[in-house]
């Protein structure tokens, strides 16, 4: 069982709005096929928001913490993730990858205090059913708040613990976590190996960058491994490229 996240930066130009990377879809959605196509390994994809759902959040003045009531703004959000989704199903079923959309604002919601409830039924079906399941960040019913941003992050660790994940992978647009002379940290197997680098660990932000990741991760019984584009291959086939966290 592996979860991989595909980075909203990674498959989207995050500088300029709505912007597909097509190339490194394309190349990321190669890999998926070819691990699909050899292994009988269940999968489950969740991608980022990237230039559509950031922008398009930003505009409304939406996160996961600072919700929103008003429809209109709601759906505008949830509608950018749904299109990049659809690029991103589109290229997996160009490949014969039996990819289902599974969308966030109509599966999970958070309760009072934030916390995430995420379902996940639906998700073992389609994998019991030969399918793909691809989810995304997204928005999502929050009590006392509205509506708030869901990050592919907290999807991910959701996704991990329920499903019992043996590997996580997160595809990044760098090559792991890297230390103070820009070289990859092979491993981490607690935060106060890497709080220096990073940061200290009260951050409690989903979407806030490299330091929430491998907190979020360290938290998992899965091994999880963060890595660059370019070893999305060699993760798929059972390799530890880039950063194993553990």
């Amino acid at each position: 069982m592996i979860v991989l996240k595909l980075g909203g930066s990674v498959i989207t130009d995050k500088d300029r709005p709505e912007t597909l990377d097509g190339e490194a879809l394309e190349r990321a959605a190669a890999a998926v096929a070819s691990t699909v196509e050899t292994d009988a390994t269940d999968l489950v994809i969740v991608h980022g928001g990237g230039s559509f759902g950031h922008h398009n959040a930003s505009e409304h003045g939406v996160s996961t913490t600072a919700g929103t009531h008003d429809a209109t703004a709601a759906l505008e959000i949830h509608g950018a993730m749904k299109t990049l989704n659809q690029f991103v199903l589109t290229r997996l079923l160009e490949r014969d990858v039996q990819a289902i959309p599974v969308h966030p604002f109509s599966a999970g919601y958070r309760d009072e205090e934030g916390r995430l409830e995420l379902p996940t039924g639906q998700v073992e079906t389609l994998l019991a059913e030969g399918f793909v399941p691809v989810l995304h960040g997204d928005m999502i019913a929050h009590a006392g708040s509205g509506a708030t941003v869901v990050s592919g992050d907290e999807l991910v660790a959701e996704l991990a613990r329920d499903l019992e994940a043996d590997r996580i992978g997160l595809c990044s647009t760098v090559p792991g976590v890297l230390n103070d002379d820009e070289a990859v940290i092979e491993r981490i197997s607690a935060y106060e190996d890497v709080e220096s680098v990073l940061g200290a660990s009260d951050s409690t932000d989903v979407t806030g960058g490299m330091a929430a990741k491998v907190q979020a991760l360290l938290a998992l019984e899965a091994e999880a491994s963060i890595f660059g584009l370019e070893e999305l291959d060699a993760f798929l086939g059972s390799d530890e490229p880039g950063t194993t966290i553990d």
